[in-house]
């Protein structure tokens, strides 16, 4: 299975619709034959994200995923927030692939 990094919505906007958002980014990922980490669903679970040290953690926690990673897949429908941004720089930075996505579209976009 291909090691993907998964960028979606969390704490901007409806946290219950990008919950269910990011539940849906996770399956279509796995139904590409892929191997999620969403490391701001799973950490957010342990780590209070509305403490500053505890939101450093867990995004660094996430991005050190990022060394054994394929690829960062960054799911758009509901848009990007500064907290994706920071993890599509950090995919840059490392060189790793970017791939934008959209839930229902047929193939993945490549970053340029």
């Amino acid at each position: 299975m291909r090691l993907v990094i998964v960028e979606s919505p969390y704490s901007r906007g409806d946290l219950l619709e990008n919950l269910r958002y990011a539940r849906e980014c996770m399956l279509d990922c796995l139904m590409r034959g892929e191997a999620p980490m969403l490391g701001h669903i799973l950490y957010t679970q342990v780590l209070d994200d509305n403490n500053a040290r505890h939101r450093t953690l867990g995004m660094q926690a996430a991005l050190a995923w990022g060394r054994v990673a394929d690829a960062t897949v960054v799911y758009t429908d509901l848009g990007v927030t500064p907290g994706m941004e920071h993890g599509i720089a950090n995919a840059k930075f490392c060189q790793r692939p970017i791939e934008y996505r959209q839930l229902g579209a047929s193939n993945a976009k490549p970053s340029p």
